[in-house]
């Protein structure tokens, strides 16, 4: 996981920049409407925005930890595809009979360790909605490439083709039945897994309610500067717009934690995820020469919880 220690400022207001900038103005309006026009009467209590504010409190946090539920789901369930990915290589190494290896089942175990590489590769690419098959090319062969272009669900056609290689291992007494059990059994995770991710990326986040919590987030501020004005003057156009800000960006968090999939800086950084599978999954190959590190890190692996 690709982490930033140090967010940087103008991040956070880039986020939020044209909301306090029109706070800013209709705070400063009212204020002139009230000092210079004479409009007193345009002043409320402040209990009135205190007991909206106190509610609507209560919707953030909840709205919050929903979407960071969602958001840790996601991320745990990535935790296990790392462990079931580096227990089923392992499993490909360990279990096959040493008196049976050969150029063959050599070939066959970088076969299968890339092709699982590429499964991972191929499931964050089609969470995000882009090309599954895009870069699996130093991966997979032509053949392979071809086959799993009919696949709508490339991960699918990829666990496939792991099953259809386990078959073929077994036929040729590379693995005894008890060991296809047991490696199947880390297929099955993987493929649930796989729907799990599924479930988070297709299922919504209620509509209504991200609406009605950004309705109430809008109504406490135009009715803030009312309330403040008797008591601070000119001084209420920073304290608005720092208490407008606050809210804001605690609704801002939500809205992009609740999807972790959409390719976002608050995404989980599948892409890095990956990558480490690919170094840990090639050293275990032992002799198969590593990856070249990236420098730079793409933007969507940079982690800013706002």
């Amino acid at each position: 996981m690709l982490l930033k220690k140090g967010i940087p400022l103008q991040y956070i207001f880039g986020k939020i920049k044209y909301e306090i900038l029109v706070v800013t103005i209709y705070t400063l309006v009212i204020n002139i409407l009230y000092y210079q026009y004479g409009f007193k009467e345009i002043s409320i209590p402040l209990g009135v925005p205190m007991v909206l504010g106190t509610v609507l409190s209560l919707l953030l946090a909840f709205r919050s930890n929903q979407a960071y539920d969602r958001w840790w789901e996601a991320r745990t369930v990535w935790g296990a595809i790392v462990n079931d990915s580096r227990t089923l290589v392992r499993q490909l190494m360990s279990l096959m009979d040493a008196a049976e290896e050969s150029d063959e089942t050599r070939h066959f175990q970088l076969q299968f360790v890339k092709r699982q590489i590429a499964w991972n590769y191929a499931l964050g690419q089609s969470l995000r909605r882009k090309d599954p098959l895009k870069g699996l090319e130093r991966l997979l062969s032509r053949r392979e490439m071809n086959y799993l272009a009919r696949f709508d669900n490339v991960p699918a056609g990829i666990l496939h083709m792991h099953s259809r290689d386990l078959k073929y291992a077994l036929r040729h007494e590379w693995f005894n039945a008890y060991q296809q059990v047991e490696i199947d059994k880390t297929l099955t995770r993987l493929c649930d897994a796989m729907g799990k991710c599924e479930r988070i990326k297709n299922t919504v986040f209620p509509a209504t309610y991200s609406l009605y919590t950004h309705f109430a987030v809008i109504f406490f501020i135009l009715l803030l500067p009312f309330a403040l004005i008797d008591s601070l003057g000119m001084m209420e156009v920073p304290l608005v717009a720092a208490i407008s800000a606050s809210f804001l960006l605690i609704e801002k968090m939500a809205v992009n934690l609740q999807d972790p999939f959409e390719n976002k800086p608050t995404d989980t950084p599948m892409t890095a995820i990956a990558r480490r599978i690919e170094q840990d999954l090639l050293q275990m190959l032992d002799d198969v020469p590593l990856p070249e590190p990236e420098h730079e890190p793409a933007q969507t692996e940079q982690f800013y919880v706002l």
